[in-house]
């Protein structure tokens, strides 16, 4: 599908025998994301289930990237493309289509992950656009994507909403990964308030993170994009996280 310099990209259904080496990347996702009980039950099956909309980078034989995406109705009654359910949501309607055989008219971006040693090298804006030419060779004439901005985490407390409007002298998102989608022509459509949940013990969160836990209310987490909600009264933290909608292709207004 891409060649440039020493890096391939290609779909994954046209390389199924990397469908186990995706997830050898040394990636820098917080212990906490994965515990998402969605991603937990649906996660692994998506590059087998929906190959021909996830794309994989190679340097030499080493997996350096990948990216996953999954076709889903967001046009019935009751469905849309840019649930506020976000990731969780998409996620699981694009099985539950696929096991009732139901047309998938809506695609979307899941993830972008690009190994730590090629951080840096325009990798994350090259699986972009893959993605989005993997959807469109399987007619979809827009991809939509619930981004985690990779900068929210600096400023926990401050809404998704006013953090997403701000821009720098040039007109483009303070956020780098709001940006190189931006840049790819991407246009922000809302913000998915509850794109993941995560639910854990105290004793959970004090392992995922090695803070305490021992006091009711938010609490700031590094790599989280707003504060996680302690009840020690009910042994129990929650993280809800918001993400933001973008859409790559189709029309679109931009925010």
């Amino acid at each position: 599908m891409d060649g440039g310099g020493n890096i391939e990209i290609t779909t994954v259904a046209e390389r199924p025998e990397l469908t186990g080496p995706l997830t050898a990347i040394d990636d820098d996702w917080p212990v906490f994301v994965v515990q998402d009980p969605v991603a937990c039950a649906l996660w692994d099956s998506v590059p087998v289930d929906f190959a021909a909309y996830c794309v994989v980078a190679t340097e030499g034989t080493r997996v350096v990237a990948r990216g996953f995406a999954v076709p889903f109705d967001g046009e019935s009654a009751g469905r849309t493309p840019t649930p506020d359910g976000g990731w969780d949501t998409v996620l699981t309607w694009a099985h539950a289509d696929r096991r009732a055989g139901r047309r998938t008219p809506t695609a979307s971006a899941l993830e972008v992950t690009v190994d730590r040693a090629h951080l840096g090298r325009g990798l994350s804006s090259r699986m972009v656009a893959a993605l989005c030419e993997a959807a469109r060779r399987q007619e979809h004439d827009a991809l939509y994507a619930p981004v985690r901005p990779t900068h929210k985490h600096l400023r926990p407390r401050l809404p998704l909403d006013a953090y997403v409007r701000e821009r720098r002298a040039d007109g483009l998102p303070v956020d780098p990964w709001l940006r190189v989608h931006v840049r790819a022509g991407a246009t922000i459509e809302k913000v998915a308030p509850a794109s993941m949940t995560v639910s854990g013990s105290l004793a959970q969160w004090r392992s995922w993170t090695g803070l305490p836990f021992d006091a009711d209310g938010p609490v700031e987490v590094p790599g989280a994009l707003v504060p996680v909600r302690c009840d020690t009264a009910h042994d129990q933290a929650v993280y809800v996280e918001p993400n933001v909608w973008l859409r790559h292709g189709g029309d679109g207004a931009a925010r």
